[in-house]
């Protein structure tokens, strides 16, 4: 995990780089000069809100809340024992009311880290397929990779609202404003950009999930609970989606599985890897390690 930590601190530097830089371009697609200042305006916010306010954005956004050890003393024994084995601090814990079942962590670092799970989770999982999915998410937090998560789609979600400004943008006179700003440059970031975004995310998402899946695996010495717990949420997902909202956009994309049910063409763009080929890896490491 060590290793994991100073990759992921990169990755997420090189993320916030390539995402600022797509937002300020779509500022000067959209404005010219004044549309690139108001971009830059918006990803220094986005970047510092992303930093220092994901974990009470994410948690509110799934209506969680503390999960106090009196109720769930189980859950408590669970994650603070996986927590000691690797000498580290034990998240704090809380429980979204929702019955998709779904797990996620969010934080900035392991200090301020939090990992809920939901009612749902909690009543289609055994104890032992419930400790798979808390050692996946013990592994976010000690890569110390749900920051590039949280910061990966807020910026997203700027680009994404650029865009759709782009679409109020004037395009007709001579195709050039006083400012610089191009209609023809906004009509390809109406096109363009959503999809520039969408990819950058993804590159660093669907890695990050096989990454967690497999220091969880090592970190519970039980691939095959993660692998059965992965198959019983999918599933659970089909039964009991989350509806889709934009308030969940930045979540959606920490939690263990896809919390909205897809198929097809939307499957290629989701931030999440394909169950089977996680449920083939983690049996592979059962394999190689039994």
């Amino acid at each position: 995990m060590g290793h994991g930590k100073y990759r992921n601190g990169l990755k997420t530097v090189i993320l916030m780089g390539a995402l600022s830089a797509l937002i300020l371009v779509a500022g000067t697609l959209i404005g010219g000069r004044s549309g690139l200042q108001i971009a830059f305006i918006f990803a220094l916010v986005t970047n510092g809100i992303g930093y220092f306010f994901s974990d009470s954005i994410d948690l509110r956004s799934m209506r969680a809340q503390p999960a106090p050890e009196s109720q769930y003393p189980g859950l408590h024994r669970m994650v603070r024992e996986l927590s000691s084995s690797v000498n580290m601090p034990m998240p704090r814990l809380y429980i979204s009311p929702t019955e998709a079942p779904n797990a996620f962590a969010t934080g900035r670092n392991p200090s301020r880290a939090a990992v809920c799970v939901t009612h749902g989770i909690l009543g289609l999982l055994d104890e032992r397929e419930l400790r798979g999915v808390i050692g996946h998410e013990l592994s976010h937090v000690y890569n110390r990779d749900i920051l590039t998560g949280s910061v990966a789609a807020a910026l997203a979600s700027v680009v994404m609202y650029l865009a759709n400004m782009a679409w109020w943008i004037p395009m007709g006179g001579n195709g050039r404003d006083r400012d610089g700003g191009s209609a023809a440059g906004a009509l390809l970031l109406m096109v363009l950009g959503p999809l520039a975004a969408s990819l950058i995310q993804l590159s660093i998402s669907r890695s990050r999930e096989f990454q967690a899946d497999e220091n969880g695996a090592y970190l519970t010495r039980d691939p095959l609970a993660l692998a059965s717990a992965l198959k019983k949420i999918e599933a659970g997902v089909d039964r009991r989606p989350l509806v889709p909202d934009p308030s969940l956009q930045t979540t959606s994309s920490l939690m263990i599985a896809n919390p909205f049910r897809g198929s097809g063409f939307s499957r290629l763009f989701s931030t999440h890897p394909p169950t089977a080929e996680r449920v083939r890896r983690l049996e592979e490491i059962a394999r190689k390690h039994s």
